[in-house]
Parts: C-alpha cells; sequence; structure tokens
C-alpha cells in the first residue's frame, strides 16, 4: 500500500509563519503526482519529494508582484507578458536576489499552465551523485519482483512548469540527458527500461554568464543554445535605484502584515539613506532588512539615527571612487571647452560649491555651524555663500 506523510518541520527566528504549501510531502510510492507547486534541491536529507495536493493549489496560484516602474523593470515586464502565453523556453540570467524565481512563477501564472504544477529547482543544492534521481526518477526493487518508482521534477512538473535554477551547476553528464528531454519529450528514470514522456515547459536561470562556460567546456554548447532562445536580464537592484523607494515600502507593508503590527514609516532623511545603499544583497537584501526593521524597532516613525549597523550590515554607500569623480569632472571640462563654452572655470567652481554645501546641510540637517565645519569654511563664509548661490535653507 502506498505510503504517504509530511515530513515535520521547524521555523527559523525572523522568518514568516510556514503553511501547508511550505511542507514538503513525502511519496514513497504512487501515481504520478498532479496539482500545486513543489521545490526540490535542499540536500541528501531531503532526496524524496513530490507535489502538493490538489486541494492546496489554488492557494498556490495567488499572484507575485514585482514592483518595479523603471525602465529597465518596464522592459522585463513586457516581455514577462509577451513570453507567458507560449511554451518557448527562457533563459533568466541577473545577479543573486534579483528576483529571477519570481519572474520565473510570474510567467507561469500568466500562462495556460497556470493550473497545472509550478516545480522550482535550485541544482547548486543537490548533489552531483543524486541529480539523475531528483530530475528525472529512479525506478528500484522492492524484492518479490516488485518495482518502486520514485517520481522526479519533470514528473512532478507534467503539464505545467519546471524552473531550474543555477543551470550552469548541473554536471556535464546531465545536461546531455536534459538536451535529449528539451529536443523529445521522453526520458528514462534511473534504472527503467520503458521512457517516459512528459509535457513540460522549461524555464532556467544562472547567476553567471554561460558563454564563457561553453568556451571552457564546462557547458554543452549545443545546450547553451538549446537554452538561449530567449534571454530575460534582470537589472541589479543599483541599476535601478529609482524602484528602491517603492519596493522599501512595499516589504515594510509585507513584513508589517507577516509579524501582526502597523507598517513602518520611513523619514525623508533615512529613504535617502537607504537610496543610497548598494544593496549588493539586490531584492532579497532589502526585504530582509525591512524585516528586521519591523521586527527590531518599537517605534513606527524610522529615523535617520535608527538604521545602525545592526539592522544594515557594513555600511557600504553607493559613491563612486575618486577616480571615477575626477574623470568624470575631467570629461565635463573637455567637452565645455572643445564646444567653445565661456566661464568653465566660473561655472565648474560654482557647481562644485552647490554641491558641497548641499550634502553637508543634508548631513548636518540644517544645522550651518556643522556644515561649515565639515567643509573648512568660516560661519560667515558659509552665510554669505549660501548668499551668493541663493540657497534657501530652513
Amino acid at each position: 500500500m502506498p505510503l504517504s506523510g509530511l515530513i515535520g518541520f521547524v521555523t527559523k527566528p525572523g522568518e514568516r509563519a510556514a503553511t501547508l504549501t511550505d511542507c514538503q510531502p513525502i511519496i514513497l510510492s504512487s501515481p504520478r503526482p498532479s496539482g500545486g507547486e513543489a521545490t526540490t534541491g535542499k540536500g541528501e536529507n531531503d532526496r524524496v519529494t513530490g507535489s502538493l495536493p490538489e486541494l492546496t493549489a489554488s492557494a498556490t496560484r495567488e499572484p507575485h508582484i514585482i514592483v518595479g516602474e523603471s525602465p529597465a523593470m518596464r522592459e522585463v515586464t513586457g516581455l514577462i507578458r509577451r513570453l507567458a502565453p507560449s511554451d518557448i523556453t527562457v533563459l533568466i540570467q541577473g545577479e543573486p536576489g534579483t528576483g529571477k524565481e519570481l519572474v520565473a512563477r510570474t510567467m507561469h501564472q500568466l500562462s495556460p499552465r497556470a493550473s497545472q504544477p509550478f516545480v522550482s529547482v535550485n541544482l547548486a543544492t543537490i548533489p552531483s551523485h543524486l541529480v539523475e534521481a531528483e530530475l528525472f526518477g529512479q525506478v528500484q526493487g522492492m524484492g518479490e519482483g516488485s518495482l518502486s518508482r520514485r517520481y522526479g521534477c519533470f514528473d512532478q512538473a507534467h503539464g505545467g512548469t519546471l524552473f531550474l535554477d543555477r543551470i550552469c551547476e548541473l554536471p556535464l553528464d546531465m545536461q546531455a540527458r536534459l538536451l535529449r528531454v528539451l529536443n523529445s519529450g521522453e526520458f528514462f528514470p534511473a534504472g527503467a527500461l520503458e521512457r517516459v514522456t512528459v509535457d513540460v515547459r522549461l524555464i532556467v536561470a544562472c547567476a553567471r554568464e554561460l558563454e564563457p562556460l561553453v568556451k571552457t567546456g564546462e557547458f554543452r554548447e549545443d545546450l547553451y543554445h538549446r537554452l538561449n532562445v530567449i534571454r530575460v536580464r534582470l537589472p541589479p537592484l543599483r541599476e535601478r535605484s529609482q524602484d528602491i523607494g517603492p519596493l522599501l515600502r512595499y516589504f515594510l507593508e509585507k513584513a508589517a502584515s507577516e509579524l501582526r503590527c502597523p507598517a513602518k514609516i520611513l523619514s525623508a532623511e533615512a529613504e535617502q539613506f537607504l537610496r543610497r545603499w548598494d544593496w549588493p544583497g539586490n531584492v532579497r537584501e532589502l526585504e530582509n532588512t525591512c524585516r528586521r526593521i519591523t521586527a527590531m524597532l518599537s517605534q513606527r516613525q524610522v529615523e535617520l539615527d535608527d538604521l545602525s549597523a545592526e539592522l544594515l550590515g557594513a555600511p557600504r554607500l553607493s559613491q563612486p571612487t575618486t577616480l571615477d569623480w575626477e574623470e568624470c569632472f575631467e570629461t565635463w571640462v573637455d567637452q565645455r571647452l572643445r564646444l567653445g563654452n565661456d566661464n568653465v572655470a566660473r561655472d565648474a567652481i560654482r557647481s562644485a560649491e552647490s554641491i558641497l554645501i548641499r550634502a553637508a546641510l543634508r548631513v548636518t540637517r540644517g544645522r550651518k555651524q556643522d556644515a561649515a565645519r565639515l567643509l573648512g569654511y568660516g560661519r560667515n563664509t558659509l552665510s554669505r555663500k549660501l548668499a551668493e548661490l541663493d540657497f534657501e535653507v530652513d
């Protein structure tokens, strides 16, 4: 008789409350799974995975939200809408934390396959000797001539979408098998004598560029060309800084909903500071920062002084290096001189002083004496320059 059940789970501090859709069913022997979502690739101890029961499928099809109105993200969302209705293979590329799985899920939810399973697999977390069984399943003898079939990710995603993250980590021998499935829709489970036919839309992702791996022989060229039909590039957060404000508000509201408390409100200075943050972990880092702010601060209004290193980690302001701004300034001067502009030095000095004073006043929150000290000006000198540059200071 088929045995099935749920593994128990423990939530980590600070993470969202787990629900039924977060659990991984154990299926030792059963018909091909159908409906719902499944996620695999968590390690050797989670070797047996299956899809969720059909009764939870509707909950897993709630729309995922892509936040962003920058030109780069408008291009991405437009591409998602155009690609979603088709079964074409898509390669998503972007730095860690840019939202590659979110794009894949959204593409699935907008497709005709939305009522069928979405299976997500992180290939980097699966030991190489288990990849074949995880992807294609396995047939094993159970004694007295009976066989047990363990279903892999392609079986679980039958009729729906299979998302393979970190495709660059797929071993070369498995790359050949994946290419065969893409070309024919058929494969042999490990230990099986009969081939299996599946109907799956494949979406893959990688944080690394695949072309160099093809040149070094680490990735098959024929598979690369088969996967690289349509490529979606996700910009890092530092290239879409105008989306940081809306993302902060969205994730603060989301964190408040998870923790059942009022949403935090950022002061103008705090938001400006976070907009200049480097965010090397991209949207994932920003989301986790919003969770920490919500969990650790008692007051609702978040001021600049509240953004401690404990909340943000090591300081990483997105600033140009000395060489960067000097090169840009030299280019600007060269262009003005070549165009025959007059008073180049006067205009440059006026602009530089304006930027210096504005920055100093922003850092000191309008305190002119402190701003003058930071700039190396006397108080009267700063007042005179404010008048000359027509500054208005509260």
